[in-house]
């Protein structure tokens, strides 16, 4: 292998702002996922984080 054939290898970790943006997206996606499930009026979906919730410090009653 030559220097050169190494030149055009892809990198996976994306530009700051790329980073940053994966970074807030998820962070959102996170949060709405606790907060929906937590205040969750259906039973199947607030039971189904209940103790996790709890066990974080998390109120959800």
């Amino acid at each position: 292998m030559n220097s050169q054939s190494l030149s055009h290898v892809p990198t996976a970790s994306g530009t700051l702002t790329q980073r940053l943006t994966a970074a807030a997206l998820a962070c959102v996606l996170g949060a709405g996922l606790v907060f929906l499930a937590g205040f969750s009026h259906i039973d199947a979906i607030h039971n189904g984080a209940h103790d996790t919730r709890h066990s974080e410090g998390f109120p959800c009653h």
